[in-house]
C-alpha cells in the first residue's frame, strides 16, 4: 500500500520540479529545480530496483550536470547588469 502511493506521487513530483525548471525565469533557479527533478528520478529508479541506473542518474544528471550549468551560468553576463 505504501509503496504504491510512493509510485503515485513520486512521479508528480518529478513532473511538477520539471514545470518549475522550464517556468522559473531566473536560470540559477531552474537549474536547481532541475538538479531536484533528478534526485527524484534517481529516488524513483532505487524504488524500481534499479540500483546501478540510480546511482547513474545521482551522479551524472544531479552532481554532474548541475556543475556544468551552475559553471556556465558564471561564466555569463546577465542582461540586468548591463541596464
Amino acid at each position: 500500500m505504501f509503496l504504491e502511493a510512493i509510485h503515485i506521487i513520486l512521479p508528480v513530483f518529478i513532473i511538477l520540479a520539471a514545470i518549475i525548471a522550464i517556468l522559473l525565469k531566473d536560470l540559477l533557479a531552474s537549474v536547481i529545480a532541475l538538479a531536484a527533478m533528478s534526485l527524484l528520478l534517481s529516488l524513483e529508479f532505487f524504488i524500481l530496483h534499479a540500483p546501478d541506473v540510480a546511482i547513474a542518474e545521482a551522479a551524472v544528471g544531479a552532481c554532474l550536470t548541475t556543475a556544468i550549468f551552475i559553471l556556465a551560468i558564471k561564466a555569463t553576463k546577465r542582461n540586468e547588469e548591463e541596464v
